[in-house]
């Protein structure tokens, strides 16, 4: 049966962090839903390929709505962490164990949200201190799986594997 996944995601998001896992996810039978601010707005990725509109408001959302969360690169996450709703919605999947799955820029919110301490997780060079500066223990690989509910990678380079590992902590 898929799971029903929450989305993180406002303009500026890195294009194929967010279209490739969908695509995978989707195909698997899995559904997604947007989330930002703002119903019905559309969202655009930094690249300019790809426009999203935003299935529901942050405000009308709540953790136990949904079985797993995407967290897409990109300048997205930074923005997102600026709004406290965020970052409380990304920590509240954190302590309920739920799988939380962030590509690239995408660990900022789990940063914010101070659910990194002791966990395995890897992402974009320019964010590595402030990993670590958050007690998480960092790896230079393209997928990293921690206590089989938090997916994390790098790049666009490390899609697939993201993509794989993503689906079997779902499959679980």
């Amino acid at each position: 049966m898929g799971k029903k996944v929450a989305v993180l995601i406002t303009d500026l998001f890195e294009d194929v962090e967010y279209t490739d896992p969908k695509e995978s996810l989707t195909e698997a039978g899995h559904k997604l839903v947007t989330i930002e601010k703002e119903a019905g707005k559309t969202v655009t990725g930094k690249q300019g390929n790809a426009k999203v509109t935003i299935d529901k408001s942050i405000d009308d959302v709540h953790v136990d709505d949904f079985d797993a969360l995407l967290l897409p690169g990109g300048f997205s996450p930074d923005q997102l962490r600026a709004d406290d709703r965020f970052v409380e919605f990304t920590k509240a999947f954190a302590q309920a164990g739920k799988p939380i799955m962030a590509i690239c820029h995408g660990p900022q919110l789990l940063i914010n949200a101070d659910v990194l301490k002791g966990r395995t997780v890897t992402g974009v060079k320019p964010i590595v201190p402030d990993l670590k500066n958050a007690g998480a223990i960092f790896k230079d690989e393209e997928v990293v799986v921690c206590n089989n509910n938090l997916v994390t990678s790098r790049t666009p380079d490390d899609l697939p594997a993201f993509n794989r590992e993503s689906l079997n902590v779902l499959a679980d």
